[in-house]
């Protein structure tokens, strides 16, 4: 069911509630003030009749045909019935009949009580009646009794006479609710025919859409937030192309190299003196191959469910000696040496020992890459208050203002031809960002061009 059919039944639901509750509570509370109000008038007339008219009669000025003659004039201009009932209880004046009857007979205290309801007498009034008596004072005496009667069929006609002039209001006020109701629907229905639009472009893939909202409320603010997440879902989906993009390349070369080097030593056409070079050559591209896989993996468990970091109090110092002397062979080969400067025997932190190790690891295996020959790389470490600075510093290349931004980014290599470092999968750095993102510590790099790069990252020193 579409929300502009909700919306109708809930209307209407709602005009048929409030006009079952204005008839029935609402039409009891008018019919009882319309009575109030009928009594009112009439015990005002009737004291005004007995006080202004008959009471003449017990003065001499009208005769009793002269009081019937004006109490039938009062009673077409009043539109109610009057009696005129003496000392004795008898009905002596009737404006709708010349009958006179004895009322004490029929109810001796009638003229006792002031309001009366459901006043019926057969073959003298035709219909229930509401009766209204005010005595008549005559030199402090009670002479006799005006009486007062108006059918309650009119009392009834009022009532719903207001009742319907109720209802018109009501339902004039229904419609300009049920106006207001669409206007407040096109208003709000209109934005989020534009956001589902958006929806089915994006869910389409096209995150070029743009969703523009010219209001200043709520659904501005949703669609700001919807651009953002637009936004953040296509610098995702860009870098899932260029992940695997770039995944396909590391892995399409080393797998090529190694598939034609096993096919020549498989068809013979190697000689037997090469195939030690050739053999070589396919261990260089499996290593490669395997520390690609080890780099994604980490990369993996990083991005599911975040670092889970062991803290333990270990020596940094003592990590990088033993991270440093396994790069022996490979400093011997490219005759360079690294110095290893301590601000004291000892310096413990707190970290995650091992993930500090890929660190020191991946730092010194990045120096030593880019490093010129018979060069040296300085590591150093040094306390300043709460935190250890460690530092490694080659005298290589360097990296240039345009690069060195981009350094963290994954897969990102300096040469654009993905050249000098053939071994290099481009993930050592991002690891290295994220490790010491991890531990709630910075890294910095400084480089110049052809002089050298130096890394410094901190560890909380243990306590």
């Amino acid at each position: 069911m579409k929300i502009p059919v909700k919306v109708i039944i809930c209307y209407l639901i709602t005009v048929v509630i409030l006009f079952l509750l204005a008839n029935t509570v609402l039409e009891k509370e008018v019919r009882e003030q319309t009575v109030q109000q009928t009594r009112k008038e009439m015990a005002d007339r009737a004291v005004g009749l007995a006080d202004r008219y008959i009471v003449r009669f017990y003065d001499s000025k009208y005769t009793l045909r002269q009081m019937r003659d004006q109490v039938t004039m009062l009673s077409d201009i009043l539109g109610q019935r009057i009696w005129i009932i003496n000392s004795k209880n008898k009905v002596v004046v009737d404006s709708e009949s010349s009958k006179v009857f004895d009322l004490g007979e029929i109810d001796p205290e009638f003229v006792y009580n002031t309001y009366h309801d459901d006043v019926y007498i057969e073959d003298i009034i035709e219909e229930k009646m509401l009766a209204v008596t005010a005595p008549v004072m005559y030199k402090f005496e009670v002479k006799a009794y005006v009486c007062v009667l108006y059918p309650e069929r009119e009392i009834q006609n009022a009532s719903i006479r207001q009742m319907n002039g109720l209802n018109l209001l009501l339902l004039i006020a229904c419609l300009f609710v049920a106006i207001a109701f669409f206007v407040i629907y096109i208003i709000a229905a209109y934005p989020t025919r534009k956001i589902r639009k958006a929806a089915l472009e994006y869910a389409g893939g096209n995150y070029s859409y743009t969703l523009k909202c010219r209001t200043h409320d709520e659904y501005n603010d949703l669609t700001n937030a919807i651009n953002y997440m637009v936004g953040q879902i296509k610098q995702v989906d860009d870098y899932q192309k260029k992940f695997i993009a770039n995944v396909s390349h590391d892995f399409r070369s080393p797998l090529t190299s190694i598939k034609g080097y096993a096919e020549a030593i498989k068809d013979g056409t190697v000689p037997e003196e090469a195939r030690n070079k050739y053999l070589d050559v396919i261990l260089f591209e499996t290593d490669r191959l395997s520390k690609l896989t080890s780099d994604l993996l980490d990369l993996n468990r990083i991005d599911a469910r975040g670092l889970m970091l062991e803290i333990t109090s270990f020596d940094i110092n003592e990590s990088i000696k033993k991270t440093a002397a396994s790069f022996e062979v490979t400093c011997l080969k490219k005759k360079i040496s690294i110095e290893l400067s301590f601000a004291s025997k000892s310096t413990f932190v707190d970290a995650d020992l091992g993930r500090i190790q890929q660190v020191l690891y991946n730092l010194i295996d990045n120096a030593i890459k880019f490093s010129k020959p018979q060069s040296v790389i300085e590591i150093e470490t040094e306390e300043k208050g709460t935190k250890a600075l460690i530092r490694v510093k080659d005298h290589g290349e360097g990296i240039s203002r345009e690069n060195i931004k981009r350094i963290w980014e994954r897969f990102y290599k300096q040469d654009s031809s993905r050249g000098k470092d053939k071994k290099g999968t481009g993930l050592g750095l991002s690891i290295v960002k994220e490790i010491i993102t991890a531990h709630d510590e910075n890294i910095n790099v400084i480089s110049t061009e052809g002089v050298g790069t130096e890394f410094t990252f901190t560890l909380p020193i243990s306590s």
